[in-house]
C-alpha cells in the first residue's frame, strides 16, 4: 500500500534516486544492520532465531557486494532500499524487521560517518607514505644548494633539503587535520530515527561500540541533519589539495628547461601527440587542476546545507557525490605525488650554478654592517646601492673594488669579500629552523620522531 495514488514520473524517479552513487555505502550499511540486528535481539525487541536469520542474509548479502555479483533492481531507489529487498528475498518477511527502531536518516547519517571515518583513515596512510617519501628525498639532497625565491625571483639561497621539507611540514599539518575529522564522526546518528527518537528501548551504546563510535550523538535531532564531519574532510582534503597543487607547480616550473632544476621520471611524464621531443610533466600539471575540484566539492557542499531547515531534507543527499569524488581525486593525487617525489631527479650543478649568482647574498652583506653597529634599514639602502652598482656595470658583487664599497659605507672592509663566499650564505643560517646544515638535520631528526610518532 501507497498513500500515492500516481507514480513517480520518470524524470523524478530520476532525479530522485542515488542508487548510482550510494551503492558505495554498501558495505558499511551491512556493517550496521550487523550490529543494529545483534542489539536488536539483545535488547528482546527481535527473537534469536530472527537476528540469526538476519544476520546469515546479511552474510550472503556482504558476499555479493564484495565479489561484485549484487543486482541492483528498477525500483532500487538507494543501496539502503537496495539491501534490505536482496535480504527479503533472502530469509523471508523476516527480513522486515531489520528497520525495527531505525530510519533511512539516521541509517544513511551512520553509514556516511562510518565512510568517513574509513577514508580519512586511508588519507593519513597516504600523507604518512608521501611524507616518509619526502624526508628520504631530503636526506638524499641534504647539502644540494639551490636558490630560494619569492615573488619568483632569487631570493636568498637554501639547501634542497631544506626546500622538501618544506613541504613535509604542510603535509603534517594536513595529517593533523584528518585526524581532526576522526574526531568529527565519533558520535554515532542511529538510534535517532528519523528526527525524534523511537519507541523502543534500544541500546545505542552497544551499536557503538560494535562500530567503533567512541559515543552516541546527544540530541536525535543534530544526529541526522549533522554533515559537520563531511564538511570537515571536505575542508582538510582542500587545504591538502592546495598543498599538492603547490608541489606539483614547483616541479613544473623545475622540469622546465629555463630552470632545468629537475626532471620527472619517465612513469610520470607524457609526451607530444605533434611534438617528437617533448617530455611534459602531465602528473604534477594535474596535481594543480585537482585542487580546485576538491575545494569546490568544499563550497557546493556549504551552499548546499547553509539555511537548511531541520532535521533531514533530501538536499542532504547531495553530500555522498562531492564526499565520494573528493575522496577519489585526494587519493589518487597522493599517490601520484609519491610516486613522483621518490622518482624524480635533480641536477646539482644547474642548482648550484643558480645557487652562486652573488645578488642573493645582499641580505647576508646588509647583516654584515648590523653586525656593525649600522640600523638594518639604513644597511638596506647601503647594500642596494652596491647592487645597483653592480647591475649596471655588469659585474658581480665581488667584483666591485675596495673603493668603490667604501664609498657607499665605511663600516665595510675586506670581509665583506668574504661574506660573498657563497659557502658563508647557507651555513650563516643558523636560527632555529634555519637553513644551515646543522638545524636541517635538526629538522630532519624532527620529522623522523614525527613519522615514527615519538617526541622529538
Amino acid at each position: 500500500m501507497s498513500r500515492f495514488s500516481e507514480p513517480q514520473d520518470p524524470v523524478f524517479a530520476q532525479l530522485n534516486t542515488s542508487i548510482g552513487f550510494d551503492w558505495r555505502l554498501g558495505p558499511y550499511d551491512v556493517e550496521q544492520s550487523r550490529a543494529h540486528a545483534t542489539m536488536l535481539a539483545a535488547q528482546g525487541i527481535i527473537a534469536d532465531a530472527d537476528r540469526d536469520a538476519l544476520l546469515a542474509g546479511l552474510d550472503r548479502v556482504a558476499g555479493e557486494l564484495e565479489a561484485g555479483t549484487f543486482e541492483v533492481e528498477p525500483g532500487d531507489e538507494d543501496i539502503h532500499m537496495a539491501i534490505e529487498r536482496r535480504l527479503t528475498t533472502l530469509v523471508g518477511p523476516v527480513g522486515g524487521k531489520l528497520h525495527t527502531a531505525r530510519s533511512r536518516n539516521d541509517q544513511v547519517a551512520t553509514d556516511v560517518a562510518m565512510f568517513t571515518r574509513a577514508h580519512a583513515l586511508r588519507t593519513l596512510e597516504r600523507l604518512q607514505a608521501l611524507q616518509s617519501a619526502l624526508v628520504l628525498c631530503a636526506e638524499r639532497h641534504l647539502d644540494w644548494p639551490m636558490p630560494g625565491y619569492t615573488h619568483l625571483q632569487r631570493a636568498q639561497p637554501v639547501y634542497l633539503s631544506h626546500h622538501l621539507l618544506a613541504y613535509f611540514w604542510m603535509f603534517r599539518r594536513d595529517a593533523r587535520r584528518f585526524e581532526a575529522v576522526l574526531g568529527g564522526t565519533d558520535e554515532l546518528p542511529l538510534g535517532a530515527g528519523a528526527l525524534a527518537g523511537v519507541n523502543f528501548e534500544t541500546d545505542r551504546a552497544f551499536v557503538a561500540r560494535e562500530l567503533g563510535f567512541a559515543s552516541v550523538a546527544r540530541n536525535s535531532i543534530d544526529a541526522v541533519s549533522n554533515r559537520d564531519f563531511v564538511l570537515d574532510f571536505l575542508s582538510a582534503a582542500a587545504t591538502c589539495a592546495t598543498h599538492l597543487s603547490r608541489l606539483g607547480a614547483e616541479i613544473v616550473l623545475w622540469s622546465s628547461d629555463e630552470f632545468g632544476f629537475a626532471q620527472v621520471s619517465d612513469a610520470w611524464a607524457s609526451g607530444s601527440s605533434i611534438m617528437p621531443q617533448k617530455k611534459n610533466p602531465d602528473a604534477a600539471e594535474l596535481l594543480r587542476a585537482k585542487a580546485p575540484r576538491i575545494a569546490a566539492h568544499l563550497v557546493a557542499l556549504h551552499g548546499v546545507l547553509h539555511g537548511l531547515p531541520l532535521t533531514y531534507n533530501k538536499d542532504m543527499q547531495e553530500d555522498k557525490e562531492h564526499l565520494f569524488d573528493a575522496v577519489d581525486t585526494l587519493d589518487l593525487c597522493l599517490a601520484a605525488a609519491r610516486g613522483m617525489v621518490e622518482t624524480i631527479g635533480f641536477d646539482r650543478e644547474r642548482l648550484a650554478g643558480a645557487a652562486s649568482d652573488e645578488l642573493i647574498a645582499a641580505t647576508d652583506v646588509a647583516d654584515l654592517l648590523v653586525r656593525r653597529g649600522v640600523p638594518f634599514r639604513q644597511s638596506h639602502g647601503i647594500v642596494a646601492g652596491l647592487v645597483k652598482l653592480a647591475v649596471d656595470s655588469g659585474r658581480p658583487l665581488s667584483a666591485l673594488t675596495r673603493e668603490e664599497i667604501a664609498v657607499q659605507s665605511d663600516a665595510l672592509d675586506e670581509e665583506y669579500y668574504t661574506v660573498l663566499q657563497s659557502s658563508s650564505w647557507l651555513e650563516g643560517k643558523v636560527s632555529e629552523g634555519g637553513t644551515a646544515l646543522p638545524r636541517v638535520r635538526e629538522q630532519l631528526a624532527h620529522a623522523r620522531a614525527e613519522l615514527d610518532g615519538q617526541p622529538a
